[in-house]
């Protein structure tokens, strides 16, 4: 296996953040406070709506593993961190984070990530399996979302951040952008 591992990347030290996609790690630039602002607030509104669901929404740092087959954990070569993820099979979670794909996951994209974002992460969680990706673009105030049909990202749909989104997955949750945006103006 050429590349770093999750063996690896557990054994790094905490002041610097990692992700692994592929056996390459990418050194995770420190979020500045507009894009706190956006994460916190949509994190909440999705946590109050799932409140008695048994789906749980997690915000970063928190190690999503996504193994290619059935490898241990310590042979896994991608392990991202996105801003927001919502697992609905528990069974994915563990104390070392999740093992698997989430259904959704929110990246609020900076300037210096939103390619990585764009390109290379949206092809890993095409690949695990992640039902609802969205990418949300604080300066273009837009949301662009993928849903997996029979297995690959089609076209996305490209929203403007105003009134709400509802996730496709799950439906129950709409983001109000009104309320996600009112710390950056």
């Amino acid at each position: 296996m050429n590349g770093y591992t999750y063996a690896d990347y557990a054994s790094w030290p905490d002041d610097q953040r990692y992700e692994l996609i592929d056996g390459v790690a990418y050194a995770m630039t420190g979020p500045n406070r507009r894009h706190q602002a956006i994460v916190g607030e949509v994190y909440r509104q999705i946590a109050n709506a799932l409140e008695g669901h048994p789906c749980r929404v997690y915000l970063a740092p928190f190690d999503v593993r996504l193994p290619k087959a059935d490898e241990a954990d310590a042979q896994v070569d991608t392990v991202v961190q996105p801003d927001l993820s919502v697992f609905c099979d528990r069974r994915k979670l563990d104390d070392k984070g999740a093992r698997g794909a989430p259904d959704w996951v929110i990246e609020v994209l900076s300037p210096s990530t939103a390619g990585h974002d764009h390109i290379l992460k949206r092809r890993v969680y095409e690949r695990a399996g992640v039902r609802e990706y969205w990418l949300v673009h604080p300066t273009d105030r837009i949301v662009t979302v993928y849903w997996l049909i029979d297995g690959e990202y089609g076209r996305p749909d490209v929203y403007e951040l105003t009134g709400s989104t509802a996730s496709r997955v799950l439906p129950e949750v709409a983001i109000d952008w009104d309320r996600a945006l009112s710390d950056l103006d």
